[in-house]
């Protein structure tokens, strides 16, 4: 009897799961536009937590909350200064860049002519096609960054009202999860969060450092800007890396004299992206959580298809809290076998016996 009541149970919270997951999707799908800036804010609270913590010690939580966002944006701002002024290095030597970029577009012109036949007016058309698309690129690119700067605005007062009233949704939560403790549940979900950002950032920093040595081993011009810019821009997985290769491989063509710099480039970035999708990435911000890689990789698809960038982003932390949720309700312990990194689910099994003990 109590066998059939332990069946009945599981089927029932994984219903409810199921359910709830289904609801946090739809909505997701449906309002992005609000969803993406909450999430954010969410997360970004979890990790400057600690510091809140000790600052909360010594004055009101008002004004350490305040302090933390303003030295947060203090770091912002130095860190977009810092990139303005190496961006400003390179625009200097624009005007040179011009005229090598014209000599560029006719020898190109002229090849295009000799290989395929092609006259000087289809490829005008063909220039004037590239030039419509460039423009749709770049109404995306004003659209982007519309979009940043109203989570600019959005992420500071949502950070604020999740740490004023953090003690609300950390009760809200453990009403859910009668089994576990305030202390463990609380330390697991910000070591998921926390560890997932360190995680990110160290593998920003790998491939920044990868990228850059081997630009400058091919004496390109600028070559730690560009490998800095394609390390930030892993954190769109699996393309960014190529859209950062496009501007070092533009440099290559214009500042060398020979087509293999700028091949060299393809093959050094080529090998990064290999190394970042295969290894670094999964190794790193997959064992940050304890998540095993086909996990991770099916949640980035997921998060991908949900919302874009953000939800690749977003999936692994996402999955990470969902694990330490399923790990402290006690009839869906099983699934985190499914998701977490440890060997034949001995996490999970133990737990399990102690569910007998309490039971007999």
């Amino acid at each position: 009897m109590n066998t059939t009541n332990h069946k009945f149970d599981r089927l029932d919270y994984t219903f409810k799961l199921l359910v709830v997951l289904g609801i946090i999707i739809s909505a997701t799908i449906l309002a992005k536009d609000i969803v993406v800036p909450i999430l954010i804010s969410g997360i970004f609270a979890v990790v400057v937590l600690p510091v809140i913590k000790q600052l909360e010690k010594r004055m009101p939580l008002v004004l350490a909350i305040v302090i933390t966002l303003t030295l947060s944006f203090l770091l912002f701002t130095a860190l977009v200064w810092l990139t303005v002024s190496q961006m400003s290095a390179l625009v200097k030597d624009l005007p040179n860049l011009e005229s090598k970029f014209n000599l560029l577009i006719d020898q190109v012109s002229t090849a295009l002519q000799n290989m395929f036949d092609m006259s000087a007016r289809e490829q005008n058309q063909l220039l004037k096609n590239s030039l419509a698309n460039l423009g749709s690129y770049a109404t995306g690119l004003f659209t982007a960054t519309t979009s940043i700067i109203s989570l600019l605005v959005q992420v500071p007062i949502y950070v604020f009202l999740f740490l004023i009233y953090r003690d609300k949704f950390k009760a809200f939560a453990l009403a859910f999860l009668t089994d576990a403790t305030e202390v463990t549940w609380k330390g697991e979900v910000e070591s998921v969060v926390q560890g997932y950002i360190s995680g990110l950032l160290l593998v920003t920093a790998i491939v920044s450092v990868l990228n850059s040595v081997g630009l400058l081993l091919l004496g390109i011009d600028h070559a730690i800007f560009f490998g800095v810019l394609s390390g930030v821009l892993t954190i769109i997985p699996y393309v960014g890396i190529f859209i950062g290769a496009t501007f070092p491989v533009l440099m290559a063509l214009l500042t060398k004299d020979s087509l293999w710099y700028a091949v060299g480039v393809v093959i050094i970035f080529s090998l990064v992206q290999f190394l970042e999708g295969n290894f670094i990435t999964p190794r790193i911000t997959g064992s940050k959580v304890s998540i095993n890689a086909l996990a991770a990789i099916i949640a980035l698809l997921i998060g991908s298809k949900i919302l874009g960038i953000a939800g690749m982003i977003l999936a692994i932390p996402a999955l990470g809290i969902l694990k330490i949720i399923l790990s402290h309700t006690r009839h869906l312990k099983p699934f985190v076998i499914l998701i977490e990194d440890s060997p034949k689910g001995s996490s999970v099994r133990e737990p399990e016996e102690q569910d007998k003990k309490s039971d007999s």
